[in-house]
């Protein structure tokens, strides 16, 4: 896979690094000659030049993409990357850096952003995720169909608990894709059990969260002697 990332600072040298490792091929570019370090990523593709430049993008030959990562520490220049590499080089896959949270409501598909990733919202998220339980924490926010990755830590007191995967009438738009149970990483199945402790990991449109953070939470009925 051919990814170009725009924005040669410390994020999208990671961001590389880690590409790199799993075999893909990268390309950096950026407009800045201080942030051309090609000692720093030496297998990566190095492009000074502005990634808001069509010429530039031509140069990088973009339409031989098949993901651009705008990850640059300018919200404005992040837009123009992504809108850009979306309509006029038709890249299928285009992820956008948030730097500010104010601005994340314009990174949608408007401006050809597949995925936003806010760091300050995703750190955020993170924190609530390590400490809430029965509350579902939004993790990242995909554009097109408006759908999220959303995580909820299973309460002992769920009625859910110890119910089979299969028997669960989960809300519509919505797809549970991962249990982690304590170090196991499980991909469900109608037969799974869910346990008390469970994170559960879906992919879910913005308008069913509350109605399936009302399902995963609701209480046992309480029973008397």
């Amino acid at each position: 896979m051919r990814v170009a990332i725009a924005g040669a600072g410390a994020v999208g040298r990671s961001i590389a690094g880690e590409l790199l490792e799993n075999g893909h091929e990268v390309l950096l570019i950026d407009k800045a000659p201080t942030a051309i370090s090609v000692e720093r990523v030496p297998q990566a593709e190095w492009l000074l030049a502005d990634a808001c430049e069509i010429t530039s993008l031509d140069e990088a030959a973009l339409q031989r993409c098949n993901v651009v990562i705008a990850a640059t520490g300018d919200d404005k220049v992040n837009l123009v990357v992504s809108l850009l590499a979306k309509t006029e080089y038709g890249v299928p896959r285009v992820v956008a850096r948030v730097n500010n949270p104010k601005n994340e409501w314009l990174f949608n598909e408007s401006w050809g952003v597949d995925v936003a990733v806010s760091t300050p919202r995703l750190m955020s998220a993170l924190v609530e995720e390590a400490v809430s339980v029965g509350d579902l924490v939004r993790l990242l926010r995909f554009s097109h169909g408006d759908a999220n990755l959303v995580e909820l830590t299973l309460p002992p007191e769920s009625a859910l608990a110890g119910t089979q995967v299969g028997e669960v009438a989960w809300p519509e738009d919505t797809s549970l894709v991962t249990i982690i149970r304590g170090t196991r990483v499980l991909t469900p199945t109608p037969e799974d059990s869910l346990e008390a402790g469970d994170e559960l990991l879906f992919v879910a449109a913005q308008a069913r969260e509350e109605q399936l953070e009302d399902l995963l939470s609701v209480r046992r009925e309480e029973t008397t002697g």
